[in-house]
């Protein structure tokens, strides 16, 4: 791979202005944050101050391009001109009701969501980890009503080295300490076996389970990427033993695979798919269980709930959302640009990657130790002006907006290079 000079971004940010620049350093910011920010974040030592599309300002004017994309929140860039004004506009009208009252932003963005994902109903929530656990309250209450499991013993399978959010139920069956440790006492009602392992699955369903609740990727661990097949026979496990498949697409569904949804690259549709992060856009927070109405409809008025969930700003931005899917743009990006990320990648094995998996826009690369942790590789990038975040040791994951150019995208390629071989300015 040959070094590549620095893209142009003649729309993007172009520095502060006097009367936007912060009163403070972007050091006297982080120190300030100390005493006053819990600290369950160790971020990169980066304070960012504007954004347009795939590159962020610090408060100094320096420009970096952003390869994390908020963990797939941005996966249409940042303040992409279409949502914004879909939120400026609503902005103008009306923001909230709740759901004691009916909205006329709620419908539009139900039915939309719901014919992107080929599924008949949805629960509206705010957060991903929202949308899972009312995915697990759906899922019991399901198992007790139609499938007829006995009153407090339904149990739901999940995979080894998930990671679904950190809730108190949620941490419950994660097997990250890190997560998990000085958290308890923890909900049962879990069996966990390893990812990718059909067999191993097979063996954990019987007359309790009510749910198999999986990543189609894990994110978190790295990008794993399961065999072909696994997602199909996870659904035909599932079907064989009258029990849900619930599909957690919170970072790999809305276009980041190549695919409107991950399951999707084996023909497979779950009875709930979970869905967040890119859904609001990277301007609000909106998540939702997206399912078959027999599942789904097993909830009543005063069962389940959010003051916030389905509120007109997120329902205008999450049609804004759907809209943009609709048109495929996003998800042909991915699918050819990912082709450029596996060739970038695979010419830097021996060059200090010892592995990686590329699925679409979204890539998991281990770096040898022997070179640096994942977190000292960040930081060595961000000196480059490319931003990304570690994962489990000496792993980086690479989640740019889909936005991106080849252009952009062979550049953060040829600093990723530059770090790895040491040759870096």
């Amino acid at each position: 791979m040959t070094a590549a000079a620095r893209p142009t971004d003649p729309a993007g940010p172009v520095g502060p202005t006097p009367a936007d620049r912060a009163d403070r350093s972007s050091a006297e910011l982080i120190r300030a944050e100390e005493p006053v920010l819990a600290h369950n974040y160790h971020p990169l030592p980066v304070v960012v101050a504007r954004a347009e599309g795939v590159w962020v300002e610090d408060v100094e004017g320096r420009r970096y391009l952003d390869m994390l994309a908020g963990y797939s929140a941005l996966n249409f860039g940042h303040r992409h001109p279409a949502l914004v004004e879909a939120a400026h506009r609503q902005l103008d009208r009306l923001t909230l009701t709740s759901r004691a009252f009916h909205n006329d932003r709620l419908a539009a963005f139900a039915e939309g969501l719901a014919g992107l994902t080929g599924l008949d109903m949805v629960l509206p929530m705010n957060t991903g980890a929202e949308a899972v656990e009312s995915a697990i309250k759906v899922a019991r209450k399901w198992a007790y009503e139609v499938k007829g499991v006995p009153d407090g013993q339904a149990t739901i399978v999940v995979a080894g080295g998930n990671f679904h959010g950190r809730t108190t139920t949620i941490v419950s069956f994660s097997d990250d300490p890190v997560a998990r440790d000085g958290f308890g006492p923890f909900t049962p009602g879990f069996r966990s076996v390893p990812y990718n392992d059909l067999a191993a699955l097979e063996a954990a369903l019987d007359e309790t389970t009510a749910a198999v609740l999986i990543e189609p990727i894990q994110g978190e661990a790295g990008v794993l990427i399961p065999d072909d097949g696994y997602l199909a026979g996870v659904r035909e496990l599932t079907r064989r033993a009258g029990c849900l498949f619930v599909a957690d697409e919170i970072q790999s569904g809305l276009g980041r695979t190549g695919r409107t949804l991950a399951v999707e690259h084996e023909s497979v549709l779950p009875d709930l798919v979970l869905l967040g992060k890119a859904l609001g856009g990277g301007i609000v927070p909106v998540s939702a269980v997206v399912g078959r109405r027999d599942v789904l409809g097993v909830l009543r008025p005063g069962e389940h709930g959010s003051t916030f969930g389905g509120n007109p700003l997120a329902a205008a931005v999450g049609s804004a959302v759907v809209a943009l899917l609709e048109t495929g743009e996003y998800q042909r990006r991915a699918a050819e640009l990912g082709a450029v990320l596996e060739s970038g990648l695979a010419a830097l094995a021996g060059k200090g990657v010892t592995a990686h998996r590329v699925r679409g826009l979204w890539a998991g690369v281990d770096v040898d130790p022997a070179i640096g942790t994942g977190r000292a590789v960040s930081e060595r990038l961000l000196r480059e002006g490319v931003l990304v975040k570690d994962t489990h040791g000496s792993t980086i994951r690479l989640a740019p907006p889909l936005t991106i150019t080849r252009d952009e995208l062979e550049w953060a390629l040829a600093a990723l290079e530059k770090v790895l071989t040491g040759t870096e300015g």
